[in-house]
């Protein structure tokens, strides 16, 4: 019997419709059906006219389905009642639909498609920052001072499309199942010029309006702990659906790393727990803000 499959309605209730964790899913449940049918990588590779390699990659979502491949496996894994095999096709489908943001894949490299699919999908998203407003709570000026570095009077067309992207993604802020945001970060981001005084003034008023929402927590980490529980930026994702993992992202000049290893994960977890310890809690956070934002 084949495990059940999420509905649609649910799929909308916990954001878990992003053909990213649909795919991880979905991978999920092939490689119990596997296991239970006590069959190896190896001969499922085999039977799909294909390696033990590329079943570990369909079994952790992190490449497309073909819908004649996962219909063998099906077959091989002992799967025969119609409406069993149907439910799963079906999610072959959903997980190979277009995402929103692939209107914008000419200017994402395929890691970061990747994230943009699991943060739409998380039930939490907390983040460090130690450089710069991260970019869900970003206003769309002080983003183009940052895609433009400092020069948005020469933004390009594709600059301002980055910024559109960046504005896109804030929308999960604010939908049905919207998931809690968790940011801490570092002083130094608030005292940080990003594109001059007015983009500034803009920033601080867009922080000040948006952890008024139940679900975005923001707390600022004082110049006096600065440094000293996080070396740099991280972002940890958390999902309502049991077959996905916690994953950690960490992002860096030519790609990002994806951790989902439990000790990996545990570890961030305990930094990020670490970094709210230090810093100011939510109320004097905003309370920092302001006082900054009269002193700009």
């Amino acid at each position: 019997m084949v495990a059940s499959t999420p509905d649609d309605a649910a799929w909308r209730d916990h954001g878990g419709g992003g053909p990213t964790a649909r795919r991880i899913i979905l991978g999920a449940q092939l490689r119990r059906l596997r296991e239970s049918a006590g069959i190896s990588r190896a001969d499922a590779g085999y039977a799909i006219r294909g390696s033990e390699s590329k079943i570990s990659r369909l079994e952790l979502g992190r490449v497309g389905f073909k819908a004649r491949d996962v219909a063998d496996l099906l077959t091989m894994y002992g799967v025969t009642k119609q409406a069993d095999r149907d439910a799963v096709m079906a999610m072959v489908v959903r997980s190979n639909e277009r995402g929103w943001w692939h209107r914008y894949h000419d200017l994402m490299p395929t890691w970061f498609q990747d994230y943009v699919g699991l943060e739409e999908s998380a039930s939490r998203i907390m983040i460090h920052e130690s450089q710069f407003v991260p970019g869900l709570l970003q206003t769309s000026e002080y983003s183009l001072a940052v895609a433009s570095h400092g020069r948005p009077e020469l933004a390009s067309a594709d600059i301002e499309r980055r910024v559109a992207l960046r504005m896109q993604r804030q929308r999960v802020l604010r939908g049905p199942g919207a998931p809690k945001l968790w940011v801490v970060m570092d002083e130094s981001v608030l005292h940080r010029p990003i594109g001059g005084r007015n983009v500034m003034l803009e920033q601080f008023d867009h922080l000040l309006e948006i952890t008024r929402l139940p679900q975005v927590t923001l707390q600022v980490v004082p110049y006096a702990l600065s440094g000293y529980a996080a070396e740099g930026t991280f972002c940890l994702l958390r999902f309502a659906e049991s077959e996905l993992p916690d994953i950690v992202y960490i992002e860096h000049l030519t790609g990002a790393l994806y951790l989902d290893r439990q000790d990996e994960v545990e570890l961030y977890s305990r930094v990020f727990d670490r970094l709210t310890v230090d810093a100011e809690p939510p109320d004097r956070s905003r309370a920092m803000l302001s006082k900054l934002r009269a002193e700009l």
